[in-house]
């Protein structure tokens, strides 16, 4: 396995990232990249040598102050001043692995050499990058249109020794570091704080992070559903391939595939059936779980496209003589795809709620609540409030983010995708999701045990055999806090311990 990646034009894939996240590798710089960002920043400063009008954001304010002309021995003041007055973010703090992914994308996305920035600044970038220095950034102050212009500036800003760093888990002043690193702060050239601060690296980390997180989900999500299913006496009639290839959905037909091979050897599907149907909850899961795969493919191709872009302006084109200020920041893509992703998944979480609650009500023969003495204990029945309420919260955040906009920037930036709340709403629901399905888990592998000496198959087994290693079957009540977080470790680490592939 290497321990470099190659920083390249070679199309940036969610399977590489994942790995470069999981094996913890290097980047580096290939030539080709070393070149391009080398030739664009030499053209510039000819063109700032030998042009005098005014470049946007080059040698001009910002936003609604665009029409004022900036003096050339000020350029440098006003890149740093750029930086400093847009990190404005605020609320909670960033997570790590989201500030990870933001430094990578900001270093893909300046190596195409469309930017004008200087070789040093994306070293460093990497630099911060390598030796895990990650820039305190906060979830608030992005309106997802001119880049994520607070976020950015946040990670921007040890760049020129300002603001504070994440460094052998301390938060420390990004100043105090590089002095102890014997490391010069960064000088802006040109055009260098406004390539840094405009593009889509907040929207985008967080849509790679979580898309990642949703293909292990929608996998389990599958899984645990099989386990429901068997435990709840169900059907395998639903899951037959020919219901399927007359209405064939690429997500469905995958959906009923897998379920139909998690269950393969069951005794307890095997078994005759006293019941014609079961709930939608059961039988539509390949139609539930696979429009949400359908979704998560679309996602995927939108975030694909946006990883592997120049997002930033104005975007420089040396062979065509042209610096062009245009858009490529609005987040509008991201925003939509956000959204569309938000309800997805709630979808996952809220058609496990409805599995949960047909296992614990006493039907298909087995025990009110899962437990034995119902009444003197009351077993399960509060899991399934606490999943009630995760969905409900998830339905308040799928609410779309990206149909409501806001003038700023004195009505020069009149329209804006508000992709970032769409991404931190994201962040938040898909974190529900994951404890509803880890309650479903806990409710169907206590169903499965009253359905002993009948086994179900022999991946599901080993499955709940390992799963019961870590939390046992329920006798009498207990503090079932404890227990929904061990199974929402367990689902963690399973997803990081097998290779889940991204379809």
């Amino acid at each position: 396995m290497d321990t470099e990646h190659i920083i390249s034009s070679e199309t940036l894939e969610l399977s590489t990232i994942s790995d470069i996240l999981f094996y913890q590798k290097k980047v580096k710089l290939s030539e080709e990249a070393i070149r391009k960002i080398t030739n664009c920043r030499a053209y510039l400063d000819q063109k700032m040598r030998t042009q005098d009008e005014p470049i946007y954001g080059i040698n001009t304010g910002f936003g609604s102050l665009c029409n004022v002309k900036i003096s050339g021995d000020k350029l440098t003041h006003l890149q740093e001043n750029l930086v400093m007055s847009h990190a404005c973010g605020t609320g909670d703090k960033v997570s790590k692995e989201i500030i990870r992914l933001m430094l990578l994308l900001k270093i893909q996305s300046l190596s195409y050499g469309h930017s004008g920035v200087q070789l040093d600044t994306v070293n460093r970038l990497i630099y911060f990058y390598n030796h895990d220095i990650l820039p305190v950034i906060y979830t608030q102050g992005s309106l997802g249109a001119s880049g994520d212009l607070a976020p950015l500036a946040h990670l921007a800003l040890p760049l020129i020794g300002k603001g504070q760093v994440y460094y052998k888990d301390r938060i420390c002043e990004a100043e105090d570091v590089l002095k102890e690193l014997q490391l010069e702060p960064i000088t802006l050239k040109s055009k260098e704080g406004l390539a840094l601060l405009n593009g889509t690296q907040f929207m985008s980390a967080y849509g790679i992070y979580l898309l990642i997180k949703s293909y292990k989900l929608s996998y389990m999500a599958d899984l645990i559903s099989s386990i429901s299913l068997d435990a709840f006496n169900g059907r395998i009639e639903p899951f037959d391939d020919l219901v399927h290839l007359v209405r064939p959905h690429n997500g469905q037909l995958k959906t009923a595939e897998r379920i139909r091979e998690f269950l393969e050897g069951s005794e307890l599907i095997a078994q005759e059936k006293q019941d014609v149907q079961d709930p939608y909850s059961f039988r539509c899961i390949p139609q539930v779980h696979g429009a949400t795969k359908d979704t998560l493919n679309f996602v995927h191709k939108v975030f694909k496209t946006e990883i592997n872009s120049v997002t930033d302006n104005p975007n420089i084109f040396i062979q065509e003589d042209k610096i062009i200020s245009g858009g490529n920041f609005h987040g509008q893509p991201l925003a939509l795809a956000l959204d569309y992703l938000k309800i997805a998944m709630a979808e996952l979480g809220n058609i496990s709620e409805r599995r949960i609650y047909q296992l614990i009500s006493g039907t298909r023969g087995l025990p009110a609540f899962l437990v034995d003495n119902p009444g003197l204990n009351s077993g399960f029945m509060i899991p399934q409030y606490t999943a009630a309420s995760i969905v409900s919260a998830n339905k308040q955040l799928a609410t779309p983010a990206s149909v409501d906009s806001i003038v700023s920037s004195n009505g020069q930036e009149d329209h804006v995708s508000m992709g970032a709340n769409a991404a931190t709403q994201a962040y938040t629901l898909i974190q529900n999701t994951e404890r509803v399905l880890a309650i479903e888990l806990l409710n169907a592998s206590q169903a499965l045990n009253f359905r002993k000496p009948k086994l179900s198959s022999p991946l599901i087994e080993s499955f709940i055999s390992s799963y019961r290693d870590e939390i046992p079957f329920v006798e009498e009540d207990g503090i079932f806090h404890k227990m929904i977080e061990s199974s929402l470790h367990f689902i963690e680490d399973f997803c990081i311990e097998n290779e889940l592939l991204f379809d």
